[in-house]
């Protein structure tokens, strides 16, 4: 029996693929405590075309993401370790190591995890990649639109003007 490192594709070990931290594309303003994640792009390492999988390690204090919903993407999550507060329409509450969460395409139903506990936390984002697919920014004046695959993200507030 061969151990992680030297798994050869389809099989990956997920910590040699590199982790990138401080990644967002959001607006300067809306940043802050967004930029701690480190997300592993697994479903890239493995060269998946339809969805994608990160492996994301959130440090105390930070969050996944602004609270948001998509209009065409599925999205689930799956807490390896650690725990995180799910912030959803609903209100909060604590995930935990094994538990999971999904949020249906299309739902107007803003999501999104921060870790309040004094350890890391580690989950698996999975996601579709769907054509055409928009986001929306329930707390805040921003909307997310697709412009297609390969080029960047464009947020714009709710009256169409771009930030």
């Amino acid at each position: 029996m061969s151990d992680a490192s030297s798994a050869i594709l389809p099989a990956l070990d997920p910590m040699a693929v590199p982790g990138i931290t401080g990644e967002t594309d959001y607006p300067k303003i809306f940043q802050a405590g967004m930029t701690g994640a480190t997300r592993r792009r697994l479903g890239d390492a493995a060269g998946l075309k339809n969805f994608g999988v990160n492996l994301t390690t959130l440090p105390p204090g930070n969050a996944s993401a602004l609270r948001h919903w998509h209009t065409k993407q599925d999205e689930f999550v799956y807490v390896i370790s650690g725990e995180v507060v799910l912030v959803t329409d609903r209100g909060e509450q604590v995930l935990t190591a094994g538990m999971a969460a999904g949020f249906p395409a299309g739902v107007p139903d803003g999501h999104h995890l921060i870790n309040r506990s004094g350890q890391d936390a580690t989950f698996l984002e999975i996601g579709d990649r769907s054509a055409g697919d928009d986001g929306d920014y329930p707390d805040i004046d921003m909307v997310w639109r697709w412009v297609g695959r390969g080029q960047a993200d464009v947020y714009l507030h709710r009256d169409g003007t771009p930030y």
